[in-house]
C-alpha cells in the first residue's frame, strides 16, 4: 500500500504484451469492419474473418516496427549528415514497401475472402489503425496515476 491509500499492483511483461495485443486486435477489428461498412474498395466475407485479419495485421504491424526501429537505431548510432539522410530513406523505404507487403501477406493468407484495395487504401486503413491505436493508448495512460 502506498503513502496515498492506492494499492499497488503489480502487472508482469507478459500481462502488458497481453493486453497490447488484445487492446491492438479490438482497435483493429473496430477499425476494419469500418472500412468495410464505408469504404466499396475494401471486402471481408465475414466478422470471423476480419477478427483473423486483425490478428495477422498486429502481428506483421508489429514485425514491420520492430525492423523500423532497428534500422532508425542503427544510423542514428552514426555520426554525419549521409547517414542520417540514408536512415531517412531507409526508414521510408521499410515502411513504404512493408504496406505492399502486407497486402500480399493477407491475400495469400485469406485469398479471395479479403480484399484490402489498393495500396491507397491500405496506407490509409494502416494509418487510421494506427491512429486509433495511439488514441487507445493515451486514454489508457491517462486512466493511469498523475
Amino acid at each position: 500500500m502506498r503513502e496515498d491509500g492506492m494499492t499497488l499492483i503489480e502487472v508482469t511483461v507478459r500481462q502488458q504484451r497481453f493486453a497490447s495485443w488484445m487492446t491492438d486486435v479490438l482497435v483493429y477489428i473496430v477499425v476494419l469492419n469500418l472500412f468495410v461498412e464505408f469504404n466499396d474498395a475494401i471486402v471481408i466475407d465475414s466478422f470471423w474473418i476480419s477478427i483473423l485479419t486483425a490478428v495477422l495485421l498486429v502481428a506483421l504491424l508489429d514485425v514491420v516496427v520492430g525492423i523500423e526501429h532497428r534500422a532508425k537505431g542503427y544510423f542514428d548510432r552514426k555520426d554525419g549528415m549521409l547517414f542520417r539522410v540514408v536512415g531517412l530513406v531507409v526508414t521510408f523505404l521499410i515502411l513504404f514497401t512493408s504496406k505492399l507487403l502486407i497486402l500480399e501477406i493477407v491475400n495469400f493468407v485469406f485469398g479471395e475472402h479479403v480484399s484490402l484495395g489498393h495500396f491507397l487504401d491500405v496506407l490509409a486503413l494502416i494509418i487510421a489503425m494506427m491512429v486509433a491505436r495511439a488514441i487507445a493508448g493515451r486514454i489508457y495512460k491517462g486512466l493511469g496515476p498523475d
